[in-house]
């Protein structure tokens, strides 16, 4: 039997390329005549620049940046011919703060802005930036200002200070990029405002509290104001990563699916074509699951090659008929296999591992 292992990270616990050798460490203990295809994934978040590396080479280079709080933290460029990968997780993540250290009105997209200046500088006519998964929720702003729009102080404070901005100069960002093409790889496709904008779907996962996400929605309404492009607030893509895909397309950067860029890019569909079997997974099957993240556009894929789809995740909030209706055949919960989320997150990898030989049992004939 062949199968395609093509998870996500299992955010806070494994990175992708983890989680698909303990699925396949897993299975292969149950099933070692099988033929594996491990096939790491990411949407545009966290792991984009190295699941892009793992899968299509290039040359990697370190580069030191200022975290959501302004703390030194590394990020990478992936040169691949003409064209430079980053992530914008590497420098605004959520995963770079502890959970009680998480402030979306402080973090900032400052250290993004010097990733890509970094990229920039090398002079590649063509800049892909991964988004997803941050910990800022500024519109874009810390970005801009690392590309020298004005007042720095002002935009490279949080979204919070937003809220003070008196005047606003884009143009010396706008001039910094040149003529190389911005590319915003994003995992959502939501607005920048609104009921399904930035601050309201996604600064309570940051750490916000419902004042902070009141005093938020109100400072990136006033960010627009200043940028004169309300237009762009409502492209979809633009609340990607706390509104930094809104950012982004100030700059002039074209959108694509962060999913869809991967999917090309490890070749996904010829490899499901050959497969018996996909397994894909997350460490929460929600609904964000079903909008562009990587267990939909594995599942996607699987429908296409008329191949079965299997999810492991983490944990399961949705129900049978929304699991059926994004094309998955199965799903299995780590949470139920260890006995709670506490459980499951310690050794995940573990858990993991013996849940795919419980699967392996199941889809694999003995």
């Amino acid at each position: 039997m062949r199968v395609l292992v093509a998870p996500d990270k299992f955010a806070g616990t494994l990175t992708a390329s983890q989680a698909a050798a303990a699925i396949a460490a897993g299975w292969q203990a149950i099933r070692p005549h099988d033929e594996l295809d491990l096939a790491p994934l990411s949407d545009g978040g966290p792991g984009f620049v190295e699941t892009l590396h793992r899968a299509l080479g290039g040359d990697l280079r370190a580069v030191q940046v200022s975290g959501p709080l302004g703390a030194p933290v590394r990020g990478s460029l992936l040169q691949i011919g003409d064209r430079i990968y980053l992530e914008s997780a590497a420098a605004c993540g959520l995963d770079l703060l502890p959970p009680d250290g998480r402030d979306p009105e402080r973090a900032t997209t400052y250290g993004v802005g010097e990733l890509l200046t970094a990229a920039l500088a090398t002079g590649a006519p063509e800049i892909v930036v991964g988004l997803g998964g941050s910990a800022s929720n500024d519109g874009g702003a810390g970005l801009l200002a690392a590309l020298g729009a004005e007042p720095t102080a002002g935009l490279r404070a949080g979204g919070g200070a937003l809220a003070d901005l008196a005047a606003v100069d884009l143009a010396p960002a706008r001039a910094a990029t040149g003529r190389a093409t911005l590319v915003a790889a994003t995992d959502v496709d939501n607005p920048l405002l609104g009921p399904q904008g930035a601050t309201a779907v996604y600064a309570p996962q940051k750490g916000a509290t419902r004042d902070q996400v009141a005093r938020l929605e109100a400072a990136l309404a006033h960010w627009v104001e200043r940028t004169s492009d309300p237009r762009a607030a409502g492209r979809p893509g633009a609340g990607a990563a706390g509104g930094l895909g809104f950012g982004l397309f100030l700059l002039g950067a074209t959108r694509v699916s962060g999913i869809q860029l991967m999917l090309d890019a490890v070749g996904l569909a010829d490899r499901a074509a050959v497969a018996d079997l996909v397994i894909t997974g997350e460490g929460t099957l929600d609904w964000q699951s079903q909008r562009g993240k990587v267990v939909s556009g594995a599942a996607w894929v699987s429908q296409r090659a008329a191949r079965p789809c299997v999810v492991i995740a983490g944990s399961i909030e949705l129900g049978r008929r929304e699991i059926a209706s994004m094309g998955v055949d199965a799903a299995y919960s780590i949470t139920e296999l260890a006995g709670s989320v506490q459980a499951a997150r310690v050794g995940a990898a573990d858990h993991l591992r013996a849940l795919a030989g419980r699967i392996a049992r199941i889809w694999s004939p003995a």
